[in-house]
């Protein structure tokens, strides 16, 4: 058997298969098996994929469902003692498995290896760094705070984790990786590997952009896992909604510009600064105001030439950095 077992759920991946696909062949380790699930696509994938000839591919199609539902069948079908999943977009640098697989050998106590990330856009080229969160050991608390992992293409994790903690949830994707790695931190150290290893592709029509479906998952999932959390961690939980505010406010207002977002933006912002009322005394605050005014009231294509030119004054990475990651006393 493997080690390792590569998951790729795919549906309609057929412009990026090929290069995660040769991402993850190319890996500098070897003993693992690829596990590409092909979720009722309806272009040419299953022709690109099948067109690939390496005795560790293994391909199954099924009717389409979701990326949680995809991801569930890898595991069903996964034989190796540790089990990383990539998306279908995303690429891996060639010493990532390596990398975390040593990690987690040499760290017996953690279940969850993971990297640092780059963004990319669809032609492959970078478009900023990461928050490349430096942490290892006891993670319950921070995880509850910030999804440090980023992505779901990022962790290795012991396969026997998921034996104890149960598949990911089907009902809440977009972000029923963060779910997840709340149930391992739950149970499991983290240990980093400081290095960035995982390059995620952003495209403007991903699940991820759907900001109101990503609201609502959101919140059920602080509620859950708070339900589930010690009394010592019940108050992070503010942080916790002003936190997923700060990022939904940032998604909403990536571009390009829609006024529609513009508006969900201005209720996303409430609940951050209702949550967080320090951001009232940041400077960000006035950038994502003038943001949100050139969104709201301008025509697409004029918004987008308004913020090319104002590009510095309307950055509003900063509220993505004013994240809070650290543990704060329940006296803060």
């Amino acid at each position: 058997m493997p080690l390792i077992s590569v998951i790729i759920p795919v549906y309609n991946g057929e412009a990026t298969i090929k290069e995660t696909i040769a991402s993850v062949l190319n890996q500098t380790f070897k003993d693992f098996e690829l596990i590409v699930i092909n979720d009722g696509s309806t272009d040419s994938t299953l022709d690109v994929v099948s067109s690939i000839l390496d005795p560790r591919l293994k391909v199954f199609s099924y009717p389409n469902g979701n990326q949680a539902v995809s991801r569930n069948r890898g595991l069903s079908r996964a034989t190796g003692e540790y089990i990383s999943f990539i998306d279908a977009d995303d690429l891996w640098t060639p010493d990532k498995l390596e990398a975390q697989l040593k990690a987690l050998q040499e760290n017996p106590q953690a279940g969850v290896a993971y990297s640092w990330t780059d963004l990319i856009d669809e032609a492959g080229h970078f478009i900023r760094g990461g928050a490349k969160i430096y942490w290892k050991g006891e993670s319950h608390g921070r995880m509850l705070l910030n999804d440090f992992v980023e992505s779901g293409s990022n962790p290795l994790i012991r396969a026997q984790a998921f034996k104890e903690v149960g598949k990911f949830d089907e009902s809440l994707p977009p972000a029923e990786d963060w779910d997840m790695w709340i149930r391992l931190a739950a149970r499991y150290h983290y240990i980093l590997v400081p290095s960035v290893q995982v390059l995620y592709r952003i495209r403007a029509n991903s699940s991820s952009t759907n900001v109101l479906r990503m609201e609502q998952v959101s919140l059920r999932i602080i509620e859950d896992r708070y339900g589930e959390a010690p009394d010592s961690l019940q108050y992070l939980k503010r942080y916790s909604l002003g936190n997923r505010y700060k990022y939904l406010v940032f998604k909403a207002l990536e571009e390009p510009p829609v006024r529609q977002r513009g508006l969900t933006a201005i209720r996303f912002l409430w609940h951050a600064v209702r949550y967080d009322p320090v951001l009232l005394r940041r400077r960000i605050i006035w950038k994502v105001l003038l943001r949100i005014a050139i969104v709201v009231l301008l025509p697409p294509k004029l918004a987008q030439v308004a913020l090319n030119k104002v590009k510095n004054l309307a950055d509003i990475l900063t509220l993505v950095i004013l994240i809070r990651t650290d543990l704060v006393s329940p006296q803060t």
